[in-house]
Formats: structure tokens, sequence, C-alpha cells
């Protein structure tokens, strides 16, 4: 009936039966206040001077019919309709690699190392809303936290709730790194990119990090690698039976490995002493090359009985205007 709208509750359409039959009454009852009488001569009555009044006294029920069929439309509820929506836009696949074992809980960043990562890298998300996006986390072993995808908002959701011992501690880089490029490697967008955050070298999992950045390179995938942590030694929390004591601890980066798999695949080593040079890290990634890809977007109902129900009002008030000004008298 409308192009693009549906209707939450059609069955209200019924009514406008009521229409017909309003109209049939007002036709039957106007006919019965007709009267005559016969004269045999008009010459001694003056003829009325003309007035266009006469011939809209019926403007009372058309305005009340229209009224009254806006009013039932908007009972019914209309609703732009769902639907998806294929566009291409700017933009690049990435899946963000996150180390979350025991050693991200040291305290050379505020609060910790793996909530200023997550603080940082949600922000990074919020500033990239054309870009799928996806997580992976490692600790001893590796998982998808969240696939790529275009609703941030999950994203972020999931990334919010990750912590420390969701799986068992370690650091298997090589088994990030290769859930991450599974993640990639049937992506079709022309810019696929990994940012692999890290805090420790590789003690863990059945891939070492090296071979998993050939396989990146084998499906085009660059990898740009954080090492996170401060020079030297770091304040790490232990829980003792009279509470939390700190101990320093040294900062074991593997700054080697990491930039062997940055160079491998074409992308770049960073490392990130503080907050502020994280951020800037994300600042740097931010300014890829990007490359065009498919979205599909998603189209929520919403609302449109409102217009609907201004008209019947208007013409409700117009009518109730007219009958008591201009048509008074005139309109039955």
């Amino acid at each position: 009936m409308f192009k693009g709208i549906e209707f939450a509750h059609p069955g209200f359409f019924w009514l406008l039966i009521i229409i017909p039959v309003m109209v049939a009454y007002y036709i039957w009852r106007d006919q019965k206040l007709q009267g005559s009488f016969s004269i045999s001569a008009v010459k001694g009555f003056s003829l009325p001077a003309k007035s266009i009044v006469p011939r809209l006294r019926h403007l009372g029920v058309v305005l009340r019919s229209l009224a009254i069929i806006a009013l039932i439309v908007a009972l019914a509820r209309p609703q732009s309709s769902l639907s998806w929506q294929n566009s291409t836009t700017e933009g690049i696949d990435i899946m963000i690699a996150s180390d979350i074992s025991g050693s991200m809980l040291a305290e050379d960043f505020q609060p910790n190392r793996l909530e200023a990562g997550k603080n940082i890298a949600i922000d990074f998300i919020k500033n990239r809303p054309n870009d799928r996006i996806g997580l992976v986390i490692f600790s001893g072993e590796s998982f998808t936290q969240c696939p790529l995808t275009i609703d941030h908002d999950v994203l972020i959701n999931l990334y919010q709730d990750i912590k420390n011992g969701m799986i068992d501690d370690g650091t298997a880089i090589g088994m990030g790194l290769a859930t991450a490029v599974n993640r990639l490697k049937d992506s079709e967008a022309k810019s696929k990119v990994i940012i692999l955050l890290t805090d420790g070298s590789n003690n863990m999992g059945s891939i070492p990090p090296l071979t998993a950045a050939e396989i990146a390179k084998q499906f085009n995938i660059r990898v740009y690698t954080i090492g996170v942590g401060t020079n030297g030694s770091a304040p790490y929390p232990f829980q003792t039976p009279s509470g939390i004591v700190y101990q320093n601890i040294p900062v074991d980066v593997d700054e080697g490995t990491l930039t062997k798999i940055a160079n491998t695949t074409g992308g770049k080593y960073f490392r990130a002493t503080d907050n502020e040079t994280l951020k800037n890290i994300y600042s740097q990634i931010d300014k890829l090359e990007k490359a065009k890809i498919d979205v599909t977007q998603y189209h929520k109902k919403t609302e449109v009985f409102l217009p609907f129900a201004l008209i019947a009002l208007f013409l409700l008030l117009s009518e109730f205007l007219l009958k008591n000004t201009l048509l008074k008298g005139a309109l039955t």
C-alpha cells in the first residue's frame, strides 16, 4: 500500500468499513431533513444573494471521513520495513591478538598492562567504524573471543569481558598469531591486518611464532607487533596471606622475534613502555592504508504512525472550526 512501509497491526484496516456506513447514514439523514412546499407565485419573495457557503455544507462529512481514515492508518502502526542493505565502504579487515597471560597484570601501565591495552584498543576500535574487526586472545593457548564483525558494540562488550585466568597461563605467541591468521585467511578484503600485542616471549604452543608469520605472509596478511612493558623491571602484584605485595620482575619482551614477525609479513614492530606510547602506536596503526570492502548494514524498523495521527487531528480540528464559524448551521 505504501512503498517501503509495512503495518504492525493491519487488522485495524477492517475499521475502514465505517466510512461507507457513515457516508450512507449522512446521505439518508440529509434527505430526511429536506422539505418542500408549494406556492402559486414567487413574485413576493426576494431572491437571496448568491453564496458559496451552501455548496460547502457537505464539507464536514468529507473532513470527518478523511480524519477517520488517517486515524485507522495510524492505529495500524505503519513502520519502515526491516532490510539488509549491501554497500561498499572504505576499510580493512583487522584481527587484534591480545596476550592475557599473568605477566600482563604488571603495573608499569595504569592500572596494569592488560587493562591499559584493553582501554586503548577499544578507543582504536571506536575510531574505525568502517572496518571489520575481530579479537583473538592467547596465554598458554589461544581462542577467538570475537570473529570479524562490523558490529563494534558487540566486539567492545566482548573485549571488556576478557581477563587473566580465562585460559591456562603461559605465552603462546605462535598459537595466538595462527588463530588470528585462520580468521583472516578467507577474507576477501584487499587489506588484511593483525595487531599482535604481547609482553613476553613464546614459551607455549605447538606453532612457533615465525612459522605462523610465514603462514600469514602466504595469505597476504600484514602483522603489526607491539611489545608491551617498561625497560628493565616492572612492579607485579603477588597475593600473600597478609595481602597483596609488590615485587619488581624483569621485563621479558622478545623484541627480536616480534621484529622478525613484522618484517616477514610487511608490517612493523612497536615498543610500548607506558600508556601514552601505546596510544601513539595505535594512532600510527590507525593511519594504515584503507581498501574497499563490502559491508552488510541492518536497518531496524522505524515507527511512522505520528504523521497520520497529526493529519487526523488537523482534519478533526478543521471540521470543528468550520462547523462553529463559517459553516455554522450549514453542516449536518
